[in-house]
């Protein structure tokens, strides 16, 4: 996959984003189960708008989480395997 840094993120519609406390985390829900995320998908998935480029999207990760280094390389890392599981879609920006 060859992602564009101006390319925007959505969550696919099959899947709801939320905080979980009995979980104590971000999940993806959808009809036939839930999937707990680690912290670090929960910050990148809660951040994904079809309004926002990835390069937005890792600026203000990059704000909140100035010590993180290589956090490029893992958010890119990240939404592919998101994008290959169907959590996400990938759309041009408008």
């Amino acid at each position: 996959m060859n992602l564009n840094e101006q390319d925007c993120v959505k969550l696919s519609p099959l899947f709801r984003f939320q905080w979980e406390p009995a979980q104590n985390c971000h999940v993806l829900l959808y009809p036939e189960g839930m999937i707990k995320l680690n912290d670090s998908a929960g910050e990148i998935l809660k951040r994904c708008s079809p309004d926002k480029s990835i390069a937005e999207l890792i600026q203000e990760l990059e704000q909140q989480f100035p010590a993180a280094e290589g956090l490029r390389d893992d958010v890119y890392d990240f939404l592919e395997v998101a994008h290959d599981n169907g959590w996400i879609q990938f759309a041009k920006p408008a």
